[in-house]
């Protein structure tokens, strides 16, 4: 389904409820550039790094599109997925039982989440939606639960520190999203709604909250604009 959501007037902040599931897919694609693209890199370097049957946990699955891409890759994995938007995990559930993917999901906010172990943490686009205060324990705790020599992968919108790149890098994913057929006014209106919700870090401040949990060694390996993604070793 195509995402109109912003082209009506702004009812309230940005939520991922039914309305916004209903149209997910389409709107990542359309709003996150590069996302296919990004989304297979991640999980190119997952599938050469780990070992037979890791356990790789994406944190804020959504609609499970890096999972089920995952899944595709190898069939040893073992695969597991968290959000807290309920409207999501259905139509997350209903892609991996009509793709045949083994995936467990599971409902919870990630601050109340009891973590297990796992080989893999994944975070596309999640940690920008988790409020400051609460952001560096949850790194810590994705580091604590973290096999040995297990990867973190982080992708996240981000803030430039210079304030003339910053307006130009902004000025440029507007029109990045026009190209991908939305208005001004669904820009504007959006960026509205995701006001105090989406709350980005600069890249520095990105790779400080990541050593400070305990990684020593943090690459980046993908960016565009205001776009990157990260990897953090355990060793």
């Amino acid at each position: 389904m195509k995402d109109e959501i912003f082209k009506q007037k702004l009812k309230k902040q940005f939520e991922f409820d039914k309305s916004v599931a209903s149209v997910f897919d389409d709107m990542i694609q359309r709003s996150v550039p590069f996302y296919q693209e990004n989304l297979e890199l991640c999980a190119k370097l997952i599938d050469k790094l780990m070992p037979l049957n890791a356990r790789i946990f994406d944190l804020g699955c959504s609609s499970a599109n890096f999972l089920l891409f995952l899944a595709t890759l190898r069939k040893d994995f073992k695969l597991f997925g968290v959000d807290n938007a309920a409207a999501m995990l259905e139509i997350a559930r209903a892609k991996s039982e009509a793709f045949g993917a083994r995936i467990e999901f599971f409902e919870s906010s990630l601050d109340e989440f009891c973590f297990f172990q796992s080989d893999v943490f994944v975070a596309n686009y999640t940690l920008q939606f988790i409020r400051p205060p609460k952001r560096q324990a949850l790194v810590d705790k994705i580091y604590q639960n973290l096999s040995k020599n297990g990867m973190f992968v982080m992708s996240e919108k981000i803030l430039y520190e210079n304030a003339l790149l910053a307006k130009e890098m902004i000025e440029i994913y507007a029109q990045f999203k026009q190209e991908q057929g939305y208005s001004k006014l669904e820009i504007a209106t959006k960026r509205e709604a995701l006001e105090n919700v989406l709350i980005p870090y600069s890249e520095q401040e990105n790779i400080s909250m990541l050593k400070n949990a305990g990684f020593k060694r943090v690459e980046i390996i993908f960016k565009w604009a205001n776009f990157e993604s990260f990897v953090a070793f355990k060793d």
